[in-house]
């Protein structure tokens, strides 16, 4: 297993085509929620991709979150069902915490599904949220870590 930076458009429509199997085909989020402005290679986004076989598995990105990019937002955490359980959720989102951790950010918060809760608080994720949050007609929490400097 193997988790890279994206750093080419094919690598960027593999991560688009797991999230489309995740979100649109098997949560049923509208399409037009899905997919977004930082949908493109740019410095403002960091896409990261998981590949085994060569065959591409799950993906996850994140953005800055304020301007005094202390903080990363991360997104888009999908993995493909048959690596569910694996531990590649982990792993993806240890390769987003080092990934914003070497580019500057000290914290993370992310919008995890409730049912999600546990995975997020064993790695060290605080619930922030008042309370649940609808996003794409879905039941979310919002998470926070401090990050380890490099």
């Amino acid at each position: 297993m193997k988790i890279m930076q994206v750093t080419a458009e094919d690598q960027l429509r593999e991560c688009l085509a797991i999230r489309r199997e995740v979100f649109v085909y098997e949560q049923q989020v509208p399409p037009e929620l899905e997919k977004d402005e930082y949908d493109a290679l740019s410095a403002a986004c960091i896409h990261l991709l998981a590949v085994d076989g060569g065959q591409p598995v799950g993906t996850a990105r994140w953005v800055f979150y304020d301007k005094a990019k202390t903080t990363a937002k991360f997104q888009r955490l999908a993995v493909h069902k048959a690596y569910r359980g694996s531990g590649l959720g982990r792993q993806m989102i240890q390769a987003l915490e080092r990934s914003a951790a070497k580019h500057g950010a000290r914290s993370a918060i992310l919008n995890g599904q409730l049912y999600l809760e546990t995975f997020y608080e064993k790695l060290g994720y605080v619930n922030i949220s008042k309370e649940p949050f609808l996003d794409a007609g879905i039941w979310h929490l919002q998470f926070k870590k401090s990050l380890k400097q490099e």
